[in-house]
């Protein structure tokens, strides 16, 4: 008896089972890419921080004041860098320690199954998510307030949280230094109630608003299941015909004004509907035939 074709779905799926079905621990998980640029640009951002505050240059104070989240800033004052900016900066060694811990041990997992492409955006897409998720909620006057600076990695990290609990539900997780396991749906849902609870409770600030916001776009992205990344080969070809018809407008462009400076200097030059310059011998218009040669388009 044959067994019917098995759907995409089913495949992916299956592959997913092949690349982890082996338990998952927290000791030592591969430096993947993705994992090792992320953590070291966030490493050099705080490094440099703490060295102009340590010198007391005032880029410090500059840099935290422009980079930082502020709500306030970003609708009122046009600010939208900051939707990304934020996740650079970390409030001492604590903060930045233990978001590069939670990148390192989960994002590497997902880089692993689903690429480097889609854990980029993955990440970004819960920074930019856990920004909005903070304006919005704070203009709402539900959690937070407008004028409260947000600065820290975490609506990545707890985009990468959420998809992790839901690729790799089954896998028990070491729970190190602690001598037990857990699955890790389970250990993720501990914490978004643990955020839930903190964010309604006001602990934290509008912090925790970020976490949520992060675990709402990360578990959307993955619900997208088993497509092609978001910035793909035909977004690629989309972005360079727009670039070169650009610059054979700009070519054009500046053949019609070459034509028009000959003729105030009483010479007469000519170009053709490309902005390719036509010799005299050959041009139509002198009646010694259509040829046409010059520039390459």
């Amino acid at each position: 008896m044959e067994h019917p074709q098995k759907t995409r779905v089913e495949l992916f799926e299956e592959e997913l089972v092949r690349r982890t079905g082996e338990p998952m621990t927290l000791s030592l998980p591969p430096f993947t890419t993705g994992v090792v640029w992320l953590i070291g640009i966030n490493t050099a951002m705080f490094l440099l921080m703490e060295l102009m505050q340590m010198a007391r240059m005032p880029l410090a104070a500059y840099v935290a004041y422009y980079g930082a989240l502020v709500p306030a800033d970003v609708v009122q004052r046009g600010f939208i860098w900051q939707l990304l900016t934020y996740s650079f900066i970390h409030s001492g060694f604590a903060h930045w320690f233990w978001n590069m811990i939670g990148l390192w041990m989960f994002g590497s997992a997902f880089e692993n199954a689903w690429g480097t492409r889609r854990f980029f955006e993955l990440y970004f897409i819960g920074v930019l998510g856990a920004a909005i998720t903070t304006i919005a909620l704070a203009f709402g006057h539900i959690l937070g307030n407008p004028g409260t600076a947000t600065v820290g990695s975490s609506g990545g990290i707890f985009a990468i949280l959420i998809a992790f609990g839901i690729l790799f539900a089954e896998n028990e997780i070491m729970m190190f230094p602690f001598p037990f396991t857990v699955k890790a749906k389970y250990f993720v849902g501990i914490l978004i109630v643990a955020t839930l609870a903190l964010a309604m409770g006001g602990g934290g600030g509008v912090a925790y608003v970020a976490h949520l916001g992060g675990l709402l776009f990360g578990w959307l992205y993955v619900r997208r299941g088993p497509k092609g990344a978001l910035v793909d080969a035909n977004f690629s070809e989309r972005y360079y015909g727009m670039r070169n018809s650009y610059y054979r407008w700009k070519r054009r462009r500046a053949a019609k004004k070459f034509e028009v400076y000959m003729r105030q200097h009483d010479r007469d030059v000519h170009f053709d509907e490309h902005g390719n310059y036509i010799p005299p011998d050959e041009d139509p218009r002198k009646g010694n035939g259509g040829g046409k040669s010059g520039w390459v388009n």
